[in-house]
């Protein structure tokens, strides 16, 4: 496994961020901003992220997160330059498909499954670890707007997401009293290499309109808002009544977000529907 960065020196305040899909799109701007803001960041996708050769900042390696034991590797790896603690790991590895369900196969719906939920899943259960040993830890999971109501011609993905959003409330339960802040994004449609060769109705219907820049800033925000919450009775406190667990990312994805908590279930399906087909 193949890296680049300098060892954190020893005693430092240094904070460490592991992102996963880091090799282009959402995951290496969320990596390169976590990097800007004086992070040592652990990058990691199926190759070690090209764009990181030479970054001191950065520390990139192999991680298929299918794979346990790549998961406990890549930790490894990243947190020896930090005293073995974790501040912050972004869940961003993701695979979609976006065509009527009939039309797809088996191996896609395995795939998504695979790096969608079990991917999301291995990683927290590796880092929990290192998170415990951090000041502030979070983690953010990439979810999707799609985990509002199921979406046609995305249900697969969609159905990931619905299982992304339930294990971010559930561990976000658990892991609260620990210390560990566990929490969401939810984009819209992203203009990333993700969504090449995919045209839908929903697609078509609300546009792109969301870069991978709005993005990582949010993902970023989450992590910064943690470090700023005090410990103690006041950080619990104030976790409990003015942090959302999960974050909306765009004004199209707000406004979604917001009505599903308000709206009854049928005006619900039934917007959903106009907009997606």
């Amino acid at each position: 496994m193949s890296a680049t960065g300098a060892d954190a020196p020893a005693g430092s305040a240094v904070r460490t961020v592991l992102v996963t899909g880091a090799g282009r799109g959402i995951g290496e701007a969320t990596a390169r901003r976590f990097a800007d803001a004086g992070y040592l960041v652990g990058a990691f996708d199926l190759q070690p992220c090209a764009w990181a050769a030479g970054d001191d900042r950065v520390v990139t390696g192999v991680l298929d997160v299918t794979d346990p034991a790549a998961w406990e590797a890549a930790l490894e790896q990243l947190t020896a330059r930090a005293g073995g603690a974790l501040n912050v790991l972004v869940n961003n590895a993701g695979l979609l498909y976006g065509m009527p369900f009939v039309d797809a196969s088996y191996e896609q719906d395995s795939a998504l499954v695979d790096v969608n939920v079990k991917g999301v899943m291995y990683g927290c259960r590796a880092a929990f670890p290192y998170l415990e040993k951090a000041s502030s830890p979070v983690v953010v999971n990439l979810c999707s707007a799609s985990a509002i109501y199921g979406q046609a011609e995305m249900a697969v993905y969609s159905a990931t997401k619905f299982a992304v959003r339930g294990i971010t409330e559930a561990l976000d339960l658990e892991w609260g009293p620990k210390g560990i802040r566990v929490c969401s994004v939810w984009p819209l449609y992203v203009g990333t290499g993700m969504l090449e060769g995919v045209n839908t109705a929903g697609m078509r219907n609300m546009g792109v309109r969301l870069t991978e820049g709005d993005v990582a800033g949010e993902v970023s925000d989450l992590a910064e808002q943690t470090r700023r919450t005090p410990s103690g009775l006041l950080g619990r406190i104030r976790g409990a009544v003015g942090r959302a667990v999960h974050r909306p990312v765009g004004a199209q994805a707000t406004a979604i977000y917001l009505a599903s908590q308000v709206g009854p279930g049928r005006i619900i399906r039934l917007a959903n529907k106009r907009l997606t087909s």
